[in-house]
């Protein structure tokens, strides 16, 4: 081929190549613009993304913050309850027991049930709600409640010490029947009295009369028999009598020398020294005599019922002070009070003596308390009792 010949056919292609790479460049830049527009769409959808994360995380924090307030205002309200809560999962874990049930019955979340423990939960699970006496526990009663739950789920139970209104409702119908019996204690009271007084009587026109004797030691026998029986329908008509003590002012001196004769025929049937020791005539005191008189029978036929053949009881009035304040004391020589009866002797119903309704010493408290006074006791095991009465004077 001739040299113009090839120059011609440069000339043809190069301007083809020309176009060939416009187009090439256009295309390039055309791919550009779109990774371009691509890119800034997927910037775009990025940031987005990162917000909306950025949002759920926040949301997040704040949804766990919340469930932390609520855990620990839930761990709290457990700890205060007055009852005991106590959830057992499935494996029969413990998994969250309050320090009310750990008191009650020694449950304590993370720590197997003790068998005790583990018996009553079981009860509870077929009977959904039982009470049980505890005697050797910390409580003495508790009330189970099992709670419904999904199945599967494990079970919650509830637990309350149910002592104090177990004691209440033991107090009630303790009360009930103490009412049931005042009641009547107090109709049979009246209606013993007004043979008994007959009785005391005719059992006194027998004394004056002329018998001599063993008869008269019979009719002296009979009367310190009357007497006591009446003392006690007393004891049980002032306790249970609602009206408060007819005050009138009363001669300490003269009082006590009558209840030394009433007394004196008991003391002679038990074979014991009865003494008077007072310095009380004249001396005024505000008081219901027929319930004072009482008190002082109560305290000497105690007496008189444990003092040996041979003993002592005395009885002593003094005057305390100017304002006319007496002290009258009752004494005996008997075996004394143990030491663990001194704080029931006023209680109603404690008596060691066996058939005794155990009213003598609390009718005495309950008169003294209506009196204003006091009484107040000593005592030593084998060397004797005094109790100590002390009235207000009437300021004379």
């Amino acid at each position: 081929m001739s040299s113009a010949a090839c120059n011609i056919r440069a000339t043809v292609a190069a301007p083809l190549d020309e176009r060939l790479l416009a187009r090439a460049f256009a295309s390039f830049t055309e791919a550009a613009d779109s990774l371009e527009r691509s890119y800034r769409q997927l910037q775009a959808e990025v940031g987005r993304l990162r917000r909306e994360l950025e949002e759920t995380n926040r949301d997040l924090n704040r949804s766990l913050d919340e469930n932390r307030r609520i855990r620990d205002r839930l761990d709290r309200t457990l700890e205060g309850l007055p009852c005991g809560v106590v959830v057992i999962e499935t494996d029969g874990t413990v998994s969250v027991a309050n320090p009310e049930a750990g008191r009650l019955l020694q449950i304590f979340p993370g720590q197997d049930l003790s068998p005790s423990a583990a018996e009553l939960l079981a009860k509870a699970e077929y009977c959904r709600s039982i009470e049980f006496h505890l005697p050797d526990a910390t409580v003495e009663w508790v009330a189970i409640r099992r709670a419904q739950t999904e199945a599967g789920r494990g079970a919650i139970y509830i637990v309350q010490d149910i002592s104090e209104a177990k004691g209440f409702e033991q107090q009630r119908e303790t009360l009930q029947r103490q009412e049931a019996l005042a009641g009547m204690s107090a109709t049979l009271a009246h209606e013993i009295r007004n043979p008994l007084a007959s009785m005391e009587l005719f059992a006194g026109l027998l004394a004056e009369s002329e018998l001599t004797g063993e008869c008269r030691g019979w009719v002296e026998q009979l009367q310190a028999g009357l007497r006591t029986l009446s003392a006690t329908v007393n004891n049980v008509l002032h306790f249970h009598s609602a009206p408060g003590p007819a005050m009138s002012a009363v001669d300490a001196g003269q009082l006590l020398r009558s209840v030394h004769a009433f007394l004196r025929p008991l003391a002679q049937q038990a074979k014991i020294s009865l003494r008077l020791n007072q310095q009380l005539d004249g001396v005024l005191i505000p008081a219901d005599r027929h319930r004072t008189a009482q008190v002082l029978l109560n305290l000497a036929l105690n007496a008189i019922r444990v003092v040996p053949e041979n003993g002592v009881l005395e009885i002593s009035g003094e005057r305390l002070d100017e304002g006319g304040n007496v002290r009258i004391a009752v004494y005996d020589n008997g075996p004394g009070i143990p030491p663990e009866h001194i704080t029931k002797i006023f209680e109603p119903g404690f008596s060691t003596r066996e058939g005794s309704p155990g009213l003598g010493l609390a009718v005495c408290k309950k008169i003294m308390d209506q009196h204003g006074g006091t009484i107040r006791v000593s005592s030593s095991v084998g060397e004797g009792t005094k109790f100590c009465l002390e009235f207000a004077g009437a300021g004379q």
